[in-house]
């Protein structure tokens, strides 16, 4: 299953912040990765700043080149701004909607617990994280995986993380994707306007 599996710490000092998640590196290294990372480095051309855009988003999301293509076509295809539709596409994701419901800590923890059949999609077991999930559609815990430790230590820890496009029940483990987020409600750091501009060239 493609993934990126290198060090997540370097990719959180590249951007300066923690991208794939919670990251220690940054605290104790505020400076970029590789041998020039704390000397000075030059004024960054538009396309790089472009590139990097792009790659925050793939590296926030746990996805490859081939499926942020794929994302990124469905987004223009759709009706309304692409950036916007990119980042709404994005957040449909069956393993981002696990992981904003709270049922793991991290993208990577919701990836590995769609992958390994605990998580239910309209009462049957999806195990596949790029799925895109429609508005309306129910997703929650298998029932025999409710008793998993991992799973009920991130619910109770994440009682209190609300996101108003997604109902989510702690006590019974089940939620529902009610639609699409607006831009300005996703919490992360994203120029997706950057994004479509790179894609434009």
């Amino acid at each position: 299953m493609a993934r990126y599996t290198g060090p997540r710490s370097k990719i959180s000092r590249r951007f300066g912040e923690p991208v794939m998640g919670p990251s220690k590196a940054l605290q104790k290294k505020n400076y970029p990765p590789g041998q020039h990372g704390k000397g000075r480095r030059g004024k960054k051309s538009e396309y790089a700043l472009q590139l990097q855009e792009k790659q925050k988003v793939k590296y926030t999301y746990g996805m490859l080149e081939r499926q942020f293509a794929r994302i990124f076509h469905l987004a223009s295809v759709k009706q309304g701004q692409t950036g916007e539709n990119l980042i709404k596409l994005c957040e449909s994701r069956l393993d981002n909607i696990v992981y904003r419901m709270g049922i793991a800590p991290t993208r990577r923890a919701a990836r590995q617990l769609v992958s390994h059949n605990h998580i239910v999609v309209d009462g049957d077991i999806a195990n596949i994280p790029s799925l895109l999930i429609k508005p309306g559609q129910s997703i929650g815990v298998r029932e025999k995986s409710k008793a998993l430790e991992a799973i009920k230590t991130s619910v109770s820890l994440n009682t209190a993380k609300k996101f108003s496009w997604i109902d989510w029940t702690a006590t019974d483990m089940v939620g529902q994707f009610v639609n699409y987020p607006e831009r300005d409600q996703v919490p992360e750091n994203f120029n997706d306007q950057a994004v479509v501009e790179l894609y434009n060239k």
